[in-house]
């Protein structure tokens, strides 16, 4: 859809619990990730064109991942990078599914799946510094949410489960859930959809400056998930699981609901797609 709501179409149905989703302008494409049902093991990651044609999996169903949250694309090396809810990692691939790999590895096995600190849901790259982020949500309203950063590729000799250089960037968060990084004034954003006043809301927090405290920029939505930026056009679109999608400048100010009620709604993606004549 348009950024004020209009000539909105759906392009892809009978996908199975979508939940991330970033745009390959360039490419012509779109790419998804589907859940699948958090028990079963079944998550999968697909492609199709702008128009929802030609669509393709790239990551069958139930084969490498089994909870897939956020994707991200990474167009300089040809991945896409993502988190796996249930499946405790922060993963990547190349655009075509081959070289599927695990980055981080927070927990291991049913008995590690069951405690939600473990939990990787969102995820966005540093390209200046080659780090990764990303967040470990935590039980539902607990304040043990973590947001992590480390090189994105592993340390020589270690592997994704033993590696030494995560650090934890916040922690005692409510329920961290995407992110979202302005590279222009090296600012991070993220959605938290725990309980108020530190939850339902967009917080933001330099990069460069991890001491400073996070600032809170929005607040009042019904449990925040998905977050995109347009940092020329100095704006912010977020969604949440009431429905709505919210549109703010980047400070948070003007901040509007133009689309609600539209069911569980997850990852959004902003990308400026030239219009045929």
């Amino acid at each position: 859809m348009k950024t004020d709501g209009s000539d909105r179409k759906t392009i892809v149905t009978g996908c199975w619990l979508p939940d991330g989703i970033v745009v390959d302008v360039e490419a012509g494409h779109i790419y998804w990730t589907n859940m699948g049902v958090p028990n079963l093991n079944d998550g999968s990651i697909e492609r199709a064109d702008l128009d929802g044609g030609n669509r393709k999996v790239i990551i069958a169903k139930g084969v490498t991942t089994h909870t897939p949250k956020q994707i991200i694309l990474e167009k300089a090396s040809g991945k896409l990078y993502w988190c796996d809810r249930e499946g405790m990692r922060v993963m990547r691939c190349n655009l075509d599914g081959s070289r599927c790999e695990t980055l981080i590895e927070a927990g291991h096995g049913d008995n590690d799946s069951k405690d939600q600190t473990r939990w990787c849901v969102g995820l966005t790259i540093d390209p200046k510094h080659d780090k990764i982020y990303w967040t470990q949500k935590g039980p539902d309203n607990a304040g043990r949410g973590r947001i992590f950063r480390a090189n994105v590729e592993i340390p020589a000799g270690q592997t994704a489960a033993n590696r030494s250089d995560i650090e934890v960037f916040y922690d005692a968060l409510p329920e961290p859930i995407d992110l979202e990084l302005d590279l222009k004034n090296r600012v991070l954003y993220w959605t938290d959809r725990g309980d108020p006043p530190r939850g339902n809301t967009v917080n933001r927090a330099s990069i460069d400056n991890k001491s400073a405290e996070p600032e809170i920029v929005v607040t009042h939505l019904m449990e925040g998930i998905g977050i995109a930026l347009d940092v020329p056009g100095d704006r912010m679109f977020v969604t949440d699981f009431a429905g709505s999608v919210y549109t703010a400048r980047l400070d948070g100010s003007g901040e509007r609901n133009f689309l609600y009620a539209q069911g569980n709604l997850t990852g959004i993606a902003y990308a400026e797609i030239p219009q045929e004549n």
